[in-house]
This record gives C-alpha cells, sequence and structure tokens, in this order.
C-alpha cells in the first residue's frame, strides 16, 4: 500500500491501482492496527495481512476462518467476484489470472448470463507476420 497524504494505492500488481477515499480510509485505519505485527520479525511487515512467519503473508485457510468468524461467507464471496469479474472481462482471461481452466469459466458465463461469446486467446502484443501498419491510420 502506498499512500502520499492524498493519494491511496495499493499493489496488488503491476501497475499499483488507486483505492477510493473511503476504502482507503478503512484500509490505512487498518494497517495501523494490524494484528500479528508483535513480535520483531513482524514489525516493519509490508504485507497487508501479515503472518506468523517472518517476510510471509497470513495463509488462506486463516484469512477465510478470520471472515467466517465476522460474518462473511466466503466460499459465497468468491463465488460473486468470480462472476463479476465474468461479466467485465472474457472468460479464458480470468481463467489464466486465476488458475481456472476455461470451460469452467465458460461454465460460469453461461450461468451467469454474461456477454463475452468471442475472444482470441493467446499472445496479442505481436502482430501477425507480414502484417504492417497503414501509413494513412496508424502513426
Amino acid at each position: 500500500m502506498l499512500h502520499d497524504g492524498e493519494t491511496t494505492l495499493l499493489r496488488l500488481g503491476e501497475p499499483a491501482s488507486p483505492v477510493p477515499s473511503p476504502v482507503a480510509a478503512l484500509l490505512l485505519a487498518y494497517i495501523a492496527d494490524r494484528g500479528n505485527m508483535n513480535t520483531a520479525t513482524n514489525q516493519a511487515s509490508r504485507w497487508l495481512f501479515p503472518g506468523r512467519r517472518a517476510g510471509q503473508p497470513a495463509r488462506p485457510d486463516h484469512l477465510s476462518t478470520l471472515l467466517s468468524e465476522i460474518g462473511i461467507p466466503v466460499a459465497a464471496a468468491r463465488g460473486a467476484a468470480i462472476r463479476q469479474q465474468l461479466l467485465e472481462l472474457p472468460a479464458p482471461v480470468v481463467a489464466d489470472a486465476l488458475g481456472y481452466h476455461d470451460k469452467t469459466t465458460s461454465r460460469l458465463l453461461r450461468e451467469n448470463g454474461g456477454t463475452w461469446s468471442r475472444y482470441a486467446a493467446g499472445d496479442h502484443t505481436r502482430s501477425p507476420a507480414g502484417w504492417a501498419p497503414h501509413p494513412l491510420t496508424d502513426g
């Protein structure tokens, strides 16, 4: 998490993502009073959810238990998050990002009524062999 006084960014990958004000305030309050910070090995932990071992994040099963204890249905929340992603991104992209099989995300997309019906998976950063930009339309 990066905070410069007015802008808050959360680094879940590259680039860091801006966090809206109400959520940023909650995250900053949480960071100021995180658990597992009493040991000398964790006092400067860079993890949002520090684990019990130095330099390691909290384990997923531990986070799941904590969420369940405060009344958040973890499995339902996870399913809802995946279905929301499928409404915003092609199923193969979600499958690749989350480590799912593309048939699983395609099935979830159909069940959810999503509109991504066609997507050419693969490396879209390279141009096809023999392709050249048109001089009048491409810079």
